[in-house]
């Protein structure tokens, strides 16, 4: 009795699944919706090259998983075909659905990460600037003061010395002219300018010698300012008649007028407009 394969053992075997392939269907979808690849990647904003590339089951443009899943159920929908079963063959034949990544910790590290301090570079020159106009001020004003003790110091002492008063007695005018103390109290090696509004206001614009900007605004009557550089001090005043101005501890007498602009620029030692 001989052993052998009968004629049933050499009959082919069945296809595991004949059903076509993802891109051939949703190929075969668009095709019978009418539409061409163009229309579909305009409609659902998937590029053209990715469109062909899935219709060819080629999904190595898709960029991963997720988004070759993506754009199926996207295409699906654009063509009129139900993208679920298109999408669990997927991932059947692409190794199961892909497991979704946590992005709560990659935004807690973004949200927390601390932002590099920089140096407040501005605060600091006006802090410098509010320091050099302050000693300013006070040598400016504090020359004065010592003209007056030399004064009576080197006069006559008086008969009768009156008694003084617990409370001081204000001047009526809070500006007195400098005097020739105050003058030699500017520093030498300075620039300084005062400006003071005397009537109405007053657009001012004050610039050192290299061109940094010193101040740039209207003065009210009763304000001043003052400034100090190296080497010069530029100046622009609008409504200039409006205007008290001293330099280097000496008042200018020029005869500006209400309403002009004068341009002027000051140097070291005694003033001279420029």
């Amino acid at each position: 009795m001989s052993i052998g394969n009968s004629p049933e053992d050499n009959r082919p075997s069945a296809p595991d699944d004949d059903r076509p392939s993802i891109g051939h269907a949703l190929k075969q979808a668009r095709v019978d919706a009418g539409l061409s690849v163009d229309e579909v990647s305009v409609s659902t904003r998937v590029r053209v090259p990715i469109v062909h590339g899935i219709e060819d089951d080629d999904f190595s443009r898709c960029g991963g998983d997720v988004y070759a899943r993506g754009h199926i159920r996207t295409l699906a929908r654009a063509v009129g075909l139900d993208p679920e079963p298109l999408i669990a063959r997927y991932d059947a034949e692409h190794g199961g659905r892909p497991s979704p990544t946590p992005a709560a910790p990659l935004f807690e590290a973004e949200r927390i990460r601390p932002e590099p301090r920089r140096p407040n570079w501005t605060a600091a020159m006006v802090a410098a600037i509010v320091a050099v106009v302050g000693f300013a001020g006070f040598t400016l004003f504090s020359g004065d003061g010592e003209d007056s003790g030399s004064a009576v110091a080197e006069g006559t002492a008086p008969e009768a010395e009156p008694t003084p008063s617990a409370t001081p007695v204000k001047p009526a005018d809070p500006k007195p002219e400098p005097s020739d103390s105050a003058i030699a109290a500017v520093p030498k090696d300075k620039v300084t300018v005062k400006l003071s509004v005397v009537d109405d206001k007053s657009w001012i614009s004050a610039k050192s010698h290299n061109g940094k900007l010193l101040f740039d605004g209207t003065l009210l009557k009763g304000q001043s300012k003052t400034f100090q550089d190296d080497e010069r001090v530029d100046l622009i005043l609008g409504n200039a008649g409006a205007i008290e101005l001293y330099v280097n501890g000496k008042k200018i007498d020029d005869d500006f007028e209400l309403g002009g602009v004068e341009r002027l620029s000051y140097t070291k030692g005694d003033p001279a407009a420029g």
